[in-house]
């Protein structure tokens, strides 16, 4: 009798474990890794043959006598682009987190789907003459151990971004900004003028994110009411990520983001310091003050607690 119970109460937790998850809805693009294209792979295994220490990738030979392909070139044109945002990541998550990123960070931050592509990357990187060496790696495993920052803020490229970020953006005025709105509205900093705002740079699939917007959407509902104007600035097309205008308002519609949705431009992502970690919020107050900026995941009581700061 008291066996028979145990499997009642047994198969009723299961079932209401089941509910629980079912009425969660979640997107179809968080429901599993997507698949890499096939040109993806073919571009990301060649590299992984041919890089070699010291000697850099040209990329102009590659698009000229071994990627003749549109799908092909179109991936390689991804990768060159990416190359140059890495050094920015790589140092703003150091600072913010106070460690290296993982391989499977990296992936996550950059879309990489092929196995092995982060490394691939990172090699890229150490073996190009034009930039300092600036990471450590694990031999055996990959990882990195650790980041120079100091060698990325004295490079020309880098430094004048990655100083920005560094040095803080608590307390600085919002820099001005625009962007056109899912619904084809203009937004920015001049319509939001005398309001506080959130700013939530994020991307389609992004992990941390798919993680980070649903407190967004609890947190619209409660300060909605007291003022507070949430933006979120999607990335996929700074990023070339492949999601098109119908993937995107799914995906907010799923997770019932109902807040602002705009498409962040390179001119918007530059005048907040490069960004370069997914996602990163801006918490600004109604003077147009940033009182918050956070890196990364947060927790919803860090996000609510800045909230409180921008409305007082």
């Amino acid at each position: 009798m008291r066996d028979g119970y145990r499997s009642l109460m047994a198969c009723l937790l299961v079932a209401a474990l089941a509910a629980a998850l079912l009425a969660t809805p979640v997107p179809a693009s968080a429901q599993a890794p997507p698949t890499p294209s096939e040109a993806e792979v073919k571009v990301v295994r060649y590299l992984k043959d041919h890089v070699q220490p010291g000697e850099r990738v040209i990329v102009s030979q590659l698009y000229n006598e071994v990627f003749t392909a549109e799908a092909e070139r179109a991936v390689l044109n991804r990768l060159f682009n990416t190359f140059f945002k890495m050094p920015l990541y790589l140092a703003q998550h150091q600072k913010a987190a106070g460690k290296p990123p993982t391989l499977a960070e990296i992936s996550e931050q950059f879309d990489f789907r092929v196995p092995g592509e982060a490394d691939v990357m990172l090699r890229i990187l150490e073996s190009d003459p034009r930039l300092p060496s600036f990471i450590r790696r694990n031999e055996l495993s990959g990882e990195i151990t650790s980041v120079n920052v100091d060698r990325i803020l004295t490079h020309p490229r880098f430094g004048k971004a990655l100083e920005l970020t560094i040095s803080g953006w608590e307390g600085r005025e919002a820099p001005a900004w625009t962007a056109t709105a899912s619904d084809g509205q203009a937004t920015g900093s001049a319509a939001l003028a005398g309001r506080p705002y959130l700013l939530y740079f994020w991307f389609t699939n992004c992990p941390p994110c798919l993680r980070t917007s649903p407190l967004l959407v609890e947190l619209d509902k409660t300060y909605a009411a007291k003022g507070l104007h949430i933006v979120g600035l999607n990335a996929d097309k700074v990023l070339e990520l492949p999601y098109t205008d119908e993937d995107r308002a799914a995906y907010a519609r799923t997770l019932g983001m109902g807040f602002t949705q705009a498409q962040l431009t390179p001119e918007v992502q530059e005048a907040f310091g490069s960004v370069s970690v997914f996602p990163t919020i801006f918490v600004v107050d109604a003077k147009g003050t940033i009182v918050k900026h956070f890196v990364n995941q947060q927790e919803k009581a860090a996000l609510e607690a800045a909230l409180r700061l921008a409305l007082d």
